[in-house]
């Protein structure tokens, strides 16, 4: 039973004067009339528990994005129900409004409508309705609270797609329009053609001279069906927010860039998630289901507040391919202690395996370690000058571990990986 404002605004009001008159049998009789009325209020409230609930909601949504749930409340009961609705989500599901008025008579149904903007990825989930009736006098009623759980999968943001485009121009050169004139490790050949002012003398085909009397090239074109397996790092350090977004969530923009492009150009492209253990994996999809499948399986996953284990990556890579590849390790270049395990693990994969590190950096370090306002701003400059320096030695020394390092902004190493890619097929190394 709950018990209104308008309740006890009359008990105040009613108990007051009679406490004036000094007569006790009076307030006894107040008293036993406010609990007549009120037991009377609840027996003609309408009972919150005979309402059936159903909800309908959208299966997927992209996280930043906005969907609507439904609500369908029914009147099972004989009498109108009035009050209010209440309806549970998650806070990081952005539901709004989570309480509206009901009104419905004896078989009546009605739809609210919440709108879902959620700001978390995963699954947002309501457990609970709970509906509170008030009485025809307005001073009680009923509450009760229905189980009707209910999940909407929130699925990575992927706004680094609007890159797409520009990239996929800039394959279709590589591949096959605009042919590489330099025979590279990566690449195959594809046709002859005349030789013109500007091409690179060694591509000349001299046989093929010979034959037509004139001066003939050879053109090469990037290889399809190579391997790209791209390892994200979903470890404690993956749980730092830069620019409000978790270093985890960057990697996964990464990672769909990367592999939109890459199945464009016709390479095998797998993905595996790890931290103290193998927590997802993409393997053996290609075509349009490759993104949705990646999707899907990087929607539940938040970083785990545990380190990663890197002694055990070469031997997750080793299960993925036993072919040379493409090695992507989406992590985080931070200080030399904190990456003396990823140290240890990237001259394993690199003596097999073309190795890329990609790493979000802090756009905010560079503007700390220039002000010099006050003696505090002095000391946060000399500590971010501090980071910077150490994520510089990290970075020297993968690469001279055999490792390429690609850094950037959240909003700018999804792209920035997705031009190293298309230099390595360029260049004929991958």
């Amino acid at each position: 039973m709950a018990v209104t404002g308008l309740f006890v605004a009359l008990v105040a009001l009613g108990v007051v004067p009679v406490i004036a008159t000094g007569s006790p049998w009076a307030l006894v009789v107040w008293l036993v009339v406010v609990a007549v009325l009120t037991g009377l209020d609840v027996a003609l409230a309408g009972s919150a528990r005979q309402l059936t609930l159903r909800r309908r909601l959208p299966g997927a949504i992209r996280l930043g994005e906005t969907a609507e749930a439904r609500l369908t409340i029914v009147n099972d009961g004989r009498r109108t129900i009035r009050g209010v609705v209440r309806d549970a989500w998650q806070p990081s599901a952005g539901a709004w409004p989570t309480r509206r008025a009901l009104a419905l008579p004896p078989g009546g149904a009605t739809t609210n409508t919440t709108t879902l903007t959620p700001f978390r990825r995963g699954v947002r989930s309501a457990d609970a309705v709970t509906v509170r009736t008030i009485g025809p006098l307005r001073l009680a009623g009923r509450q009760a609270t229905h189980a009707l759980p209910g999940a909407v999968t929130v699925l990575p943001r992927f706004s680094s797609r609007k890159h797409l485009p520009s990239r996929l121009a800039r394959l279709r050169e590589l591949d096959g329009r605009t042919s590489v004139m330099i025979r590279g490790q990566g690449t195959e050949f594809d046709s002859l053609r005349e030789y013109v002012r500007g091409d690179d003398v060694r591509s000349i085909d001299w046989r093929a001279t010979a034959r037509r009397d004139e001066a003939v090239v050879r053109t090469w074109r990037p290889e399809r069906d190579r391997r790209v397996v791209v390892v994200v790092d979903s470890g404690r350090t993956s749980a730092a927010r830069i620019d409000d977004e978790p270093r985890l969530d960057t990697a996964f923009e990464s990672a769909l860039l990367l592999a939109a492009l890459a199945s464009q150009a016709g390479d095998r492209v797998d993905v595996v998630v790890v931290d103290s253990r193998v927590r997802a994996r993409v393997q053996g999809t290609s075509g349009p289901a490759l993104l949705s499948s990646m999707v899907d399986a990087m929607a539940p996953l938040d970083p785990e507040l545990v380190e990663t284990d890197w002694a055990a990556v070469p031997g997750v890579v080793r299960s993925v391919t036993t072919r040379r590849a493409l090695v992507v390790l989406a992590t985080t270049v931070d200080s030399p202690g904190a990456s003396r395990a990823l140290l240890a693990a990237v001259p394993q994969l690199a003596r097999r395996h073309l190795v890329v590190v990609a790493s979000v950096t802090d756009p905010t370090l560079e503007a700390l370690s220039v002000e010099r306002s006050s003696r505090d701003a002095v000391y946060r400059a000399a500590s971010a000058e501090r980071a910077r320096l150490d994520a510089a030695r990290v970075r020297a020394a993968l690469v001279q571990s055999g490792a390429e390092v690609v850094t950037g902004a959240p909003a700018d190493l999804p792209p920035a990986l997705a031009d190293r890619y298309l230099a390595l097929k360029a260049g004929g190394r991958l």
